[in-house]
């Protein structure tokens, strides 16, 4: 193998470390999304995954679950957008800006 080769190679190896690292901190991390003027707040990790739901009881209305179940969605794709943009923020700053073209079928948060 030539060097540049096991440069490269040495390279990636690094760059796939500091993303299962990165994975590991997102999972750690807490984003806020909030709807009904903060009637409704959710709670997800950098991952995406949902950790908690609090909701005002005055928005809670037998008559009227549409509303509530509404807020609901509105403040979890608020708080999983949030959660995106930071793992976004995270991988750019590991990669300089650029996924390698043979790492770009790891699976990050965030990526497409």
């Amino acid at each position: 193998m030539s060097n540049s080769l096991n440069a490269m190679l040495k390279q990636a190896q690094q760059l796939q470390k500091r993303m299962e690292q990165l994975q590991e901190e997102l999972e750690e991390k807490r984003v806020e999304g909030t709807s009904g003027g903060g009637m409704v707040t959710v709670v997800v990790n950098g991952k995406q995954d949902l950790i908690d739901v609090k909701i005002d009881p005055e928005v809670v209305n037998p008559d009227d679950v549409e509303i509530l179940e509404d807020l609901i969605v509105a403040a979890v794709n608020q708080a999983r957008e949030r959660a995106r943009e930071m793992a976004q923020e995270a991988m750019s700053k590991i990669t300089g800006g650029l996924m390698p073209q043979g790492l770009a079928g790891l699976n990050i948060p965030g990526q497409l």
